[in-house]
């Protein structure tokens, strides 16, 4: 689930040195890599919510570039390093999935949780934004019906990661998803959560994507048309090597 020096394997197995250390040099990088990552995702992303909120000059569809447009960044940035994961979601999905060492899932979903609260503690302070500003996740309907379309909408995020970065049948591109207001990530919700004290409906942004995430990438293996396992598929090639061969 996570890349190695040695290639630009999106997914490459999980391999290093054996040491006393815990965890190893490489897999601190890789947690450094992705709590910065998800640092700045969510720094960018809910920067602009909290920008429109107070001074309403970036509007909706601004937010959505912005959101694309900062993933895409950091997946380019650190990809190669952590497998650009920033979403526990994801990470928890390619775990059980076995794309990804169990062992360091917690790991994992600490460094994302980090990153997205230390963004949501520095746009508080640098916009010192009022309840009504608040740039996590809270439902405009019912909470019901938010946890139904985090569902649906982290069902085709994962399904669409599992197509476009692991199989490599698949066409090589680049396909910024998460450029909606919708969560689709917990981290992404658990952040201004915690710093703005506004827990209203956080379930819905927690579970949502975890069970919509994990029947993507179910369902994905379930189509993908081959009788190799997903994990022998992506460790022949993937997404960010393809990319790497194109520069």
């Amino acid at each position: 689930g996570v890349s190695s020096p040695s290639s630009f394997s999106f997914f490459a197995d999980f391999s290093c040195t054996p040491t006393n250390q815990w965890p190893p040099a490489l897999v601190q990088r890789q947690l450094l890599a992705e709590a910065i990552g998800t640092f700045f995702v969510v720094f960018a992303g809910c920067g602009s919510v909290v920008v429109n909120k107070m001074y309403g000059s970036v509007t909706f569809p601004g937010i959505c570039i912005t959101w694309g447009l900062i993933v895409m960044v950091m997946v380019y940035s650190v990809g190669h390093i952590s497998g650009a994961h920033f979403n526990p979601a994801v990470t928890t999905t390619f775990a059980i999935l076995k794309q990804f060492p169990f062992k360091q899932l917690p790991l994992y979903i600490v460094a994302q949780l980090v990153g997205a609260i230390l963004a949501s503690g520095a746009l508080y302070l640098l916009f010192d934004p009022k309840a009504e500003h608040f740039y996590g996740t809270t439902p405009v309907g019912s909470a019901v019906q938010s946890f139904v379309l985090e569902i649906i909408i982290s069902f085709l995020l994962m399904f669409v990661i599992s197509g476009v970065a692991t199989d490599t049948r698949a066409v090589s591109i680049y396909f910024p998803l998460p450029i909606s207001g919708a969560s689709m990530n917990p981290a992404r919700s658990i952040g201004p959560a915690i710093v703005m004290r506004n827990y209203k409906a956080i379930w819905a942004y927690v579970l949502g994507p975890m069970i919509g995430a994990l029947a993507g990438g179910f369902t994905y293996n379930l189509v993908r048309y081959t009788d190799k396992p997903l994990r022998e598929i992506t460790k022949s090639s993937s997404f960010l090597m393809s990319l790497s061969r194109n520069r």
